[in-house]
């Protein structure tokens, strides 16, 4: 299952590698405002996050093969419907809307209902395999796309994705299955059998009913705010902005995109290391560290910024690869810990906040471009929301008591 469902994240991972490839060259040939196609880019990035615990919601009621089925189609739609678009209405339908209710739902929830359901031991080094799975989709499309792009144009590159989700679709119907139950196993590491429980009604109930209750609670709010500043300062700035701000730099796009690309190598080594740590250390100075290491980075960020690839710049990438979503398994383990058998579904809400926060950085780092004609504001301003967020990581009280969950 693990297996199954990280090649499905790989085949599902090209939409995400997308956005930074296509806003000049949209620009380029619309005219539309880099801020224009950087609002699409956030209503993708919003219905990605608000969809998401809907969704693991969802895979209670009709089970995670027909959820992600189904995603990948309504992938595979908006992006193909892409390449007869003519107005900038229709960029935010397709790719904002469309593309983003299925990515939505083939979000990291997908990840942490698969761990809850198959496996009681080694849940965090799962969770971050599951985790770099993107990383990893992410290594094969960008420079593959980026080339597409540079060579034939974005169209091309957008039906290339369109193929690649469709083409998962069937292994995820012939081999994915819901519940351990359903092949006559117990979860891994399980000392006996679990029964697999009856279908939840109510999904859309019970996804505002878990958020309602994990509102009362301080820590939800803290893991909300910290992983808006994560989805902000990965997803939003560095995954949208970073090809054309390199490029601005005059460093080529498939150079740039290429740099994108071994960002997810090191996203896997770093990711899979955190999922290792998560089962050992306390997760919230897991946290803490991670993001004041991503903030100073960042901070670096526009004194290297050129027109070539440079050992200082190999270095930040390394750097910035190794913690680019190593926050993901401390955030589920603590999820995990204060919220149980809700806790994929409120986590959900806390991917919708890193989802929000990407989107808001996505729009308004268009629009710092169009009005200062550089990004160097936008660096900077997320290299201190990063300090924030290790601020608001080590103040996340702690639960005593809960086995596995790396928290004291």
């Amino acid at each position: 299952m693990a297996a199954v469902t990280f090649l499905t994240l790989i085949g599902a991972a090209g939409f995400a590698s997308l956005p930074g490839l296509f806003i000049d060259p949209l620009h380029g040939e619309f005219r539309w405002s880099r801020g224009t196609i950087g609002f699409a880019v956030s209503v993708n990035l919003a219905l990605y996050g608000l969809t998401a615990p809907f969704a693991a919601a969802l895979m209670d009621r009709f089970g995670i093969r027909r959820v992600v089925a189904a995603a990948l189609t309504v992938i595979a739609v908006g992006s193909g419907l892409t390449v007869f678009m003519t107005s900038s209405w229709q960029l935010v339908l397709y790719w904002g809307v469309l593309v983003g209710l299925g990515s939505g739902s083939m979000a990291l929830a997908f990840a942490a209902t698969v761990t809850g359901r198959w496996f009681t031991e080694r849940r965090g080094l799962v969770t971050g395999i599951l985790t770099a799975a993107g990383a990893s989709g992410q290594l094969v499309f960008l420079p593959l796309l980026s080339w597409i792009v540079a060579g034939h144009g974005w169209r091309p590159a957008a039906v290339t994705v369109t193929l690649a989700a469709l083409a998962v679709v069937p292994l995820v119907w012939l081999l994915l299955r819901d519940h351990p139950a359903d092949v006559g196993v117990a979860p891994y590491g399980a000392t006996e059998f679990v029964p697999k429980p009856p279908p939840q009604r109510g999904a859309a109930r019970r996804a505002l009913r878990a958020l309602v209750s994990a509102a009362r609670t301080g820590p939800f709010w803290l893991l909300a705010g910290t992983f808006a500043i994560c989805g902000a300062t990965t997803n939003g700035l560095v995954k949208t902005h970073f090809v054309p701000a390199a490029h601005d730099h005059g460093m080529p796009m498939t150079a740039a995109a290429s740099l994108l690309a071994v960002i997810g190598v090191f996203d896997i080594v770093g990711t899979i290391a955190s999922g290792w740590f998560t089962d050992r250390f306390d997760t919230r100075r897991l946290l803490a560290v991670y993001y004041g290491l991503r903030g100073l980075s960042l901070m670096f960020l526009p004194l290297l910024l050129a027109d070539s690839v440079h050992p200082p710049m190999v270095f930040f990438i390394v750097f910035y690869g190794l913690d680019w979503v190593a926050t993901v398994p401390p955030t589920i383990a603590l999820c995990r810990a204060y919220y149980g058998e809700d806790s994929a579904i409120v986590f959900g809400w806390v991917l919708a906040a890193h989802q929000v926060g990407a989107a808001v950085i996505a729009f308004l780092g268009g629009l710092a471009r169009d009005a200062f004609g550089t990004y160097d504001p936008v660096w900077y301003a997320s290299g201190a929301l990063c300090a924030l967020a290790a601020l608001m990581a080590l103040v996340i009280r702690g639960r005593e008591g809960v086995a596995g969950a790396g928290v004291a």
